[in-house]
C-alpha cells in the first residue's frame, strides 16, 4: 500500500480551509473544503508515527478538527472538539495539531468538530501497521477507502440554526454519497458515480467509513459477500455477511474477494438508511459501481440490480449483524478487558423537550422545542475550553463536576414515557481518578420515540461487554457479559429501545467528550465529558498546552 513509509517518522500535512464551489444534484453551492478537495485529503501514517497538521483558516467562520478514534494520550490539545479541548481556530488564524499514533493501526478518519461543518469537512486517516508487521489475515491485493456521506442542497449551517430557532426537527439530506458522489439513483448524478475498478479473482480490502451526518447506513454489493476483519481500527475475528450496517463515526475494514468468472462486468454497491425515528429522514438509496476488468468502458449503473438491503427499520437485522463482533483476543492482539470495576455508571440516552419561549411559537412536539440529553442533562457548550480550565484547575464559571452518573428520575425507560419530558441544562462533567476502571451502561429511552444512538467516546476505546433490548437488568444481565473477547471500539450504537454495556480504563488524563454522533442530537445537547485526573508518575500527566493554542 505505502511501501515507502518508514516507521516512527514525522509526517507533515497542511490544511488550507476555505470555500469552494461544488456541483451536485444539478445545484452548485459554496462549501468549506480542505485544500479545495471534497471529500478532504487522505492522511497516511504508520503505527508509531508523529503527525503534524498545520491548519490555516481562510473562512469567515470558526473551525476545528478532530482525529476520530486517535487516543491522543496525555495530549488532549490535539483532540479537536471546539470548546472542549480547544477554542476554535478563528478566521485568519492557524493552529498546529501535533500528535503521535501510539499503539494503534487501522482505518480512522478526521472531521471538523464544530456545529455541522463536518458534513463537508472530512477525510480518511489510514494507519498502517509498523514496518514489517503483517495483517492478521491474508494481505489484500489492494486497499480502497470508501467514505459514506450525506449531501444537502440547502446550506447546512442555515438548516441547523433554523431548527434550533423553531424547535423543529431539521430538514433532512437530499442524497447519500460514496466518496462525495451521489450516483445514478439521483437527478443529474449519473456522471457523479463512484466506480471501483477490480480484477477477477483478487482480494480487496475496503476501508469503510460512515461520515454521514445523521444516519446509520446499510451497505452491500450485489452478488458478493464481505468479510469483516476490523472495526474502529481494532482487529476482529473475521465473519462474512452479505450486508452490513455502520453508524456515523464508525469504520470497518472488509475483505472483498472478486469472482474468478464474474456473471457480469459490473455490479451495484448500495447504501440506504437504518432508522426508527418518528421524524422525517432521507429515505433514499445511493448506488455505486463495482466494475470488473478495467479495460472495458464503464457500465451504465442505471440498470444494474441493487443489492437486497434490509428494510429501513429492520432492528433485528442490525442486532444479528452486531452480535458477530468479537475481538481477536490473540497473544499479539490481546483484549485487555477491565475485570474488576471501580465505578458503575448508568446513562439514559435519548430525546426530550424544552419549553417554548413565551414570545414565540415552536414546532417541536406539542408546541415545545426538541432537545436531547444523557441522564436528563442537555449539555451546554461552554464559552471557553474545558481542557484549559482543567489544566489550570480553574473550574468556577466554566464547568460543574456533578454530571449525574445514575438517572435522576428513574422510569420505565423503553415503555410509556413520563408526562414531563423537559430536560435540565448544564456544562457538567464526570470526574475520574487516573486508572479508574469504569463500567458504563447506556440505556436508550422511548421519549419522542425509541431510536438507535451511536455514542462516540473521545480519548479512549472501550470494550462492548453486553447489550440487549428493553430495560437493563442489573441483577441478571451482567451474568451474560462477554469478558473474554468483546469487541473494542470508539463508537457504539445504543440499540433501539435497548441498552449497551461497555468497560474502559481511565488511563488518559484530560477532558474527553462523549456524544451521540448524529449531529442533530449533538446540537440538541446529547453529550457529556469525562474529566480524568493526572496519575502520580511523570508519564501519566497531561502534556503542557502548545504555544499556539487558539484563544476564544
Amino acid at each position: 500500500a505505502l511501501p515507502g513509509l518508514a516507521a516512527g517518522v514525522t509526517r507533515r500535512y497542511t490544511f488550507n480551509v476555505g470555500m469552494t464551489s461544488v456541483t451536485r444534484l444539478c445545484g452548485t453551492k459554496s462549501i468549506p473544503t480542505v485544500n479545495g478537495q471534497f471529500p478532504g485529503p487522505r492522511l497516511d501514517a504508520r503505527e508509531g508515527d508523529r503527525l503534524v497538521v498545520t491548519v490555516h483558516n481562510h473562512m469567515s467562520r470558526n473551525v476545528s478538527f478532530h482525529w476520530h478514534g486517535l487516543r491522543q494520550l496525555r495530549n488532549g490539545w490535539a483532540d479537536g472538539p471546539a470548546y472542549i479541548t480547544q477554542c476554535p481556530v478563528q478566521p485568519g488564524q492557524s493552529y498546529v495539531y501535533d500528535f503521535t499514533v501510539a499503539g494503534q493501526r487501522g482505518t480512522l478518519w478526521w472531521h471538523a468538530h464544530l456545529s455541522w461543518l463536518r458534513v463537508h469537512l472530512y477525510g480518511p486517516l489510514l494507519i498502517l501497521p509498523g514496518l514489517g508487521v503483517p495483517y492478521p489475515f491474508a494481505a489484500p491485493y489492494k486497499e480502497v477507502p470508501i467514505m459514506f456521506g450525506e449531501w444537502f442542497k440547502a446550506d447546512t449551517e442555515s438548516v441547523i440554526s433554523q431548527a434550533l430557532q423553531t424547535g423543529a426537527g431539521p430538514n433532512v439530506s437530499d442524497a447519500y454519497t460514496f466518496n462525495g458522489l451521489p450516483g445514478p439513483t439521483y437527478n443529474c448524478s449519473s456522471k457523479d458515480t463512484y466506480t471501483l475498478k477490480v480484477q477477477p479473482g483478487r482480494m480487496y480490502m475496503l476501508r469503510l467509513i460512515n461520515s454521514a451526518l445523521n444516519d446509520e447506513l446499510f451497505f452491500g454489493i450485489a452478488n458478493h459477500t464481505l468479510t469483516v476483519v476490523e472495526a474502529d481500527a481494532n482487529y476482529v475475528k473475521p465473519f462474512t455477511v452479505s450486508t452490513l450496517v455502520i453508524s456515523p463515526g464508525q469504520t470497518m475494514n472488509v475483505l472483498l474477494t472478486t469472482s474468478a468468472n464474474p456473471s457480469s462486468q459490473a455490479f451495484a454497491m448500495a447504501i440506504a438508511p437504518y432508522t426508527n425515528t418518528q421524524g422525517t429522514f432521507d429515505n433514499t438509496t445511493a448506488a455505486a459501481v463495482l466494475q470488473y476488468d478495467a479495460t472495458t468502458a464503464p457500465s451504465s449503473a442505471q440498470n444494474l440490480p441493487l443489492p437486497a438491503l434490509p428494510r429501513y427499520n429492520d432492528t433485528n437485522a442490525v442486532a444479528r449483524f452486531t452480535s458477530n463482533f468479537r475481538s481477536l483476543a490473540s497473544a499479539q492482539y490481546p483484549a485487555r478487558v477491565p475485570r474488576a470495576v471501580d465505578r458503575h455508571v448508568l446513562f439514559t440516552v435519548g430525546l426530550g423537550t424544552d419549553p417554548c419561549p413565551s414570545n414565540q411559537t415552536c414546532q417541536g412536539p406539542n408546541g415545545t422545542k426538541f432537545a436531547a440529553s444523557i441522564n436528563n442533562n442537555s449539555f451546554v457548550r461552554p464559552r471557553s475550553a474545558l481542557l484549559e480550565a482543567h489544566y489550570q484547575r480553574r473550574y468556577a464559571g466554566v464547568l460543574m463536576a456533578n454530571f449525574p452518573t445514575t438517572p435522576p428520575h428513574p422510569f420505565n425507560y423503553t415503555g410509556t414515557p413520563p408526562n414531563n419530558t423537559f430536560v435540565a441544562h448544564g456544562t457538567r462533567v464526570v470526574p475520574l481518578k487516573f486508572n479508574t476502571s469504569v463500567e458504563l451502561v447506556m440505556q436508550g429511552t422511548a421519549i419522542q420515540g425509541a431510536e438507535s444512538h451511536p455514542l462516540h467516546m473521545h480519548g479512549f476505546n472501550f470494550f462492548v461487554v453486553g447489550q440487549g433490548f428493553g430495560n437493563y437488568d442489573p441483577i441478571n444481565d451482567p451474568a451474560k457479559y462477554n469478558l473474554v473477547d468483546p469487541v473494542e471500539r470508539n463508537t457504539v450504537s445504543v440499540p433501539t429501545a435497548g441498552w449497551v454495556a461497555v468497560r474502559f480504563l481511565a488511563d488518559n488524563p484530560g477532558v474527553w467528550l462523549m456524544h451521540c454522533h448524529f449531529d442533530v442530537h449533538l446540537s440538541w445537547g446529547l453529550s457529556m465529558a469525562w474529566m480524568v485526573d493526572d496519575g502520580p508518575l511523570p508519564n501519566q500527566k497531561m502534556l503542557p498546552p502548545p504555544s499556539d493554542l487558539p484563544k476564544c
